[in-house]
C-alpha cells in the first residue's frame, strides 16, 4: 500500500486512539487535577499523532524522523504521567494496564518507523 497521507499510517491511527483513551480516562479525574495531570496527559497524548502528521507533511525524511522522535518523547511522558496517576489512585489497575498496552505498542511502532526512516537516510 502506498502512503499518500499521514492518515494512511497505522501509527498515526494508533496515536489518535491513544489520545481518545487518555481523554476518556482523564474525564474521570477529580476537578483538582484539571490543570495538573489532566492537562499534561491530554497535551502529551495529542502531541503524538499531531507530530506524526506534521512530520509526514515536511519536506524531508530527516525532518519526519525528528517529529517521530518528538512523538516518542510524548509517549514517554504519557507513560510517566499515567504511573503518577496510578500511584495517586486516580485510575484503576485495569485502566492503567489498558493504556500501558496501548502506549507500549505505539512506542514499538514509532521505534520501528524511526529505524526504517534512518535506513532510508543511510541509503
Amino acid at each position: 500500500m502506498e502512503i499518500k497521507s499521514y492518515r494512511d499510517l497505522r501509527v498515526w491511527e494508533e496515536g489518535l486512539e491513544l489520545s481518545v483513551a487518555v481523554y476518556e480516562l482523564t474525564s474521570q479525574f477529580p476537578a483538582t487535577e484539571k490543570y495538573g495531570l489532566v492537562s499534561q496527559l491530554r497535551r502529551a497524548s495529542v502531541s503524538v499523532p499531531s507530530n506524526i502528521a506534521e512530520g509526514h507533511a515536511r519536506e524531508s525524511t530527516r525532518e519526519f524522523l525528528h517529529f517521530i522522535s518528538i512523538s516518542m518523547g510524548s509517549v514517554a511522558e504519557i507513560e510517566t504521567q499515567l504511573c503518577i496517576a496510578s500511584r495517586l489512585h486516580l485510575c484503576t489497575d485495569e485502566q492503567h494496564q489498558e493504556l500501558e498496552n496501548r502506549y507500549s505498542t505505539l512506542g514499538k511502532q514509532l521505534r520501528a518507523l524511526a529505524i526504517s526512516l534512518r535506513r532510508k537516510l543511510d541509503n
